[in-house]
């Protein structure tokens, strides 16, 4: 770190040239005479509030040699009428406030420099999240600002022992991350490790926000899909996740929360289940977890009974396909699969205006020319149908590629080696939710293994607040 000189135009070079002042148009330099002494004010157009920086400079432009004093702490607090002010005193500091949008002020014959935080960003209002959505409960949700994500969070935690810490991360982008716990509930040790971690992440920028921040903190197998962190856009789960002990991770520009640990149980929970009575809430969370278990099993099964028909009861008899099959049924399952994915991306980069005429031709035109032509049986169909609404049970994305990828496994080897493909899938997935651990070292499948009832019975069914 290098520390500023005593001398004043040497310091302003200094700046100019890591700042580049003479080819980047948007950091500016304003050279002012502050009580009949040289100073310099650097900032970022379009960083800045215009009209508090206004009275600052009005201020300043009206005070006298007398209310300067002798150094820069001083004029700090007897003479600047701001809250958000900082004295620094090394170069990396100036670097790191100037470049997040925080100006700086350096007067000739007064040693360090003056930040003042009087920034704003760009941001989009605060509005209800696109997923995570609710029938009941709060409306609003977090932006890009990392600010206003903690105001959120305060808003609804009004209490002392809630901290907020923050650091940065990256040589280059430097990106703002808050750490959210509360001092008397969390689990210290994963805390401490936690901070550690940080603090020994070297990376030149955070390219991908919250992915890439999840991908140093958690480094494991990268062919184990199932998501060993929780991203919420819901302030109120996030305030929730603090209260109940977990620590929560806010990145700057992510409209999301990092909740850590979790657990597969907790990674299940939604909004909903606490904004309706015990009984309803209870409903929605079981059934949930039923249809996640349906959608990895029903067709891996089926093709296992298509395979065996004289497995199949007398009573399901009527499951058998009768039409006659041209493409082996685990192709057409796989294909579809690969389809259903296609349609999706398809969906994500249709303009509004013609997303409802082209899901009506994807799902009518093509879907029933497949089976009129005999690419596909209308058995296959219908179950590809479940499974793929029966992926948007669940609001967690990364759970349910993970479900996915699992269900895509299964019917692979089941479509291979018959009984025994289709037992070995089922350990594959046990296994990887098995050696699947959270971040604080525990079993991903907690309270289930190792087993707690009290815990287990609060995960499974919404009990009384």
């Amino acid at each position: 770190m290098n520390s500023l000189s005593d001398n004043y135009e040497e310091n302003i070079s200094c700046l100019r040239r890591l700042l580049g002042t003479d080819r980047n148009f948007d950091i500016l330099e304003k050279d002012l005479t502050v009580a009949g002494k040289n100073a310099a004010l650097f900032l970022i157009d379009g960083l800045v509030k215009d009209d508090i920086l206004e009275k600052l400079l009005e201020y300043l432009y009206g005070l006298k040699p007398e209310d300067i004093p002798g150094s820069l702490e001083q004029f700090q607090v007897q003479n600047l009428p701001y809250i958000e002010t900082e004295v620094l005193s090394t170069v990396d500091d100036i670097l790191k406030n100037l470049l997040s949008g925080v100006p700086c002020l350096l007067l000739s014959g007064l040693a360090g420099c003056l930040a003042i935080d009087c920034r704003t960003c760009p941001a989009r209002s605060v509005e209800e999240p696109f997923k995570d959505r609710t029938l009941r409960g709060s409306r609003d949700g977090f932006v890009e600002t990392v600010v206003f994500n903690t105001a959120l969070i305060r808003r609804r935690i009004r209490s002392p022992k809630l901290c907020m810490e923050m650091q940065s991360l990256g040589e280059s982008s430097r990106t703002d991350i808050v750490l959210c716990y509360m001092e008397d509930r969390a689990d210290q040790t994963c805390l401490q490790k936690l901070k550690k971690r940080l603090q020994s992440v070297t990376v030149d920028a955070l390219t991908m926000n919250q992915e890439s921040l999840a991908e140093l903190l958690l480094p494991g197998r990268w062919f184990n899909p199932f998501p060993r962190f929780h991203l919420t856009e819901r302030p109120d789960t996030a305030a929730a996740s603090i209260l109940e002990g977990n620590i929560v991770l806010l990145v700057d520009n992510s409209p999301s929360a990092m909740i850590l640990p979790t657990s597969l149980f907790a990674i299940t929970e939604e909004a909903n289940d606490y904004y309706f009575p015990p009984i309803t809430g209870t409903y929605l969370r079981l059934s949930r977890f039923l249809i996640m278990v349906l959608s990895l099993f029903l067709t891996p099964l089926f093709l296992l009974l298509m395979q065996h028909p004289e497995w199949i009861p007398e009573s399901l008899a009527f499951i058998q396909i009768k039409d006659t099959v041209n493409i082996p049924l685990v192709l057409q399952f796989l294909l579809l699969e690969l389809s259903i994915d296609g349609l999706r991306l398809a969906a994500i980069h249709t303009p509004d205006m013609l997303s409802t005429p082209l899901s009506v031709i994807a799902g009518l035109v093509i879907g029933e020319f497949a089976v009129n032509s005999g690419w596909f049986n209308e058995e296959v169909m219908l179950y590809m149908a479940f499974v793929t609404i029966a992926n948007y049970s669940q609001s967690n994305a990364e759970l349910n590629y993970a479900v996915k990828f699992m269900r895509i496994l299964l019917l692979i080897l089941t479509g291979c080696f018959s009984l025994w493909g289709f037992i070995a899938g089922l350990c594959i997935a046990a296994f990887s939710l098995l050696t699947c651990r959270t971040f604080a070292g525990k079993s991903y499948l907690y309270p289930l293994i190792p087993f707690r009832w009290s815990a287990l019975k609060r995960q499974l069914f919404r009990l009384k607040l």
